[in-house]
């Protein structure tokens, strides 16, 4: 009896060892907005501190912002003469105005300046140029995130309806040859490759021929992370670039320098040094989420003269974006809207 009682018993109780019912909802996909906001977070914070401060300390006069302001910007990685020149313009722009609605004044002010240094360098229509194979570069230095961001731009190519084939020209690394086959595998691209220590020039010469052969519409080369400083690693490089135009009229198309955001001014020196090599035609920020040093966008726009053509905002092949002066002012400034 005892024991036909526990059994009954027993059936009763739910079963705890059951595993819980999977949620199947799919998550919402985040906007392009909270993309772009989510990747600013860092320098949208720390460019707000100086109305924050204001705001606080209602005592504070106009020129004591106007010194956070600058140290913030400075601070930010937009450049010290760059940094002087937009305060100097907001001074004179409040010259003989009221203190009434102040903050909002410098606000608004202040994202029109910032807007003007952007817009500075001419924006690429993208996909406007019709060769076919179209060829793109892309070179940048040791740890600034190329091969991730190569990885990016063909993720969005794909997406785009166009056929993608990488070449794997940095042969210095056995490692950067299987990351960018990983990544071709996962992305279902075909790769042209050699061995570890194989001359980058043949590479590319092999990788532009099969692109002509298979009709592709876009061909994407890892180059070799390298030192701006290293002479010999820019003579290669240089020879490249004379590969390519010979096997494609006009071709590179493009060559995209990638910047890591968190270098600050220093990516200025890298960019200058590349284009007394050859000339780009435009720029890969990377990283801009990690760092709050993201004003280097803004000087990229101003000295340069060489337009940033698409911005990493996180580590996901979607946090990858054409580069919109308006998107980037909006991210830094405008509250989301509900």
């Amino acid at each position: 009896m005892a024991l036909r009682f526990w059994q009954r018993k027993k059936k009763t109780q739910p079963d705890s060892a059951s595993p819980p019912v999977a949620d199947t909802r799919t998550p919402a996909p985040i906007t392009k907005d909270a993309r772009w906001r989510r990747g600013l977070t860092r320098l949208r914070d720390l460019l707000r501190r100086p109305f924050d401060a204001s705001s606080e300390q209602s005592r504070q006069s106009r020129e004591a912002f106007f010194s956070d302001l600058e140290e913030v910007l400075i601070q930010a990685d937009v450049g010290v003469e760059t940094s002087l020149q937009v305060i100097d313009r907001l001074r004179a722009g409040m010259s003989g105005k009221s203190s009434q609605d102040e903050a909002e004044a410098l606000r608004s002010d202040l994202k029109r300046e910032l807007r003007s240094l952007l817009e500075r360098g001419e924006q690429p229509v993208e996909g406007s140029d019709d060769a076919c194979p179209r060829v793109i570069l892309v070179v940048g230095v040791n740890g600034a995130g190329k091969t991730t961001s190569i990885a990016k731009l063909a993720a969005r190519l794909k997406k785009e309806g166009k056929t993608v084939l990488l070449v794997a020209g940095d042969t210095f690394r056995a490692a950067a040859i299987e990351q960018l086959s990983i990544w071709a595998e996962r992305l279902g691209l075909e790769i042209i490759k050699h061995r570890a220590g194989a001359p980058p020039s043949a590479v590319v010469f092999d990788g532009v021929r099969a692109a002509v052969a298979r009709g592709v519409d876009v061909v994407l080369i890892d180059t070799a992370g390298r030192l701006h400083t290293k002479t010999s690693l820019m003579e290669e490089l240089k020879k490249i670039h004379r590969v390519i135009g010979r096997e494609v009229a006009g071709a590179p198309h493009e060559v995209l320098l990638v910047l890591d955001a968190g270098t600050g001014q220093n990516a200025l020196s890298q960019a200058r040094t590349f284009q007394a090599a050859f000339p780009l035609t435009g720029v890969i920020l990377s990283k801009m989420d990690g760092s709050a040093k993201g004003g280097v966008a803004l000087a990229v726009g101003s000295q340069l003269g060489v337009p940033i053509q698409y911005i990493g905002l996180g580590e996901q092949l979607e946090d990858f974006e054409v580069f919109s002066p308006d998107d980037f002012i909006t991210a830094l400034f405008d509250q989301p809207t509900e």
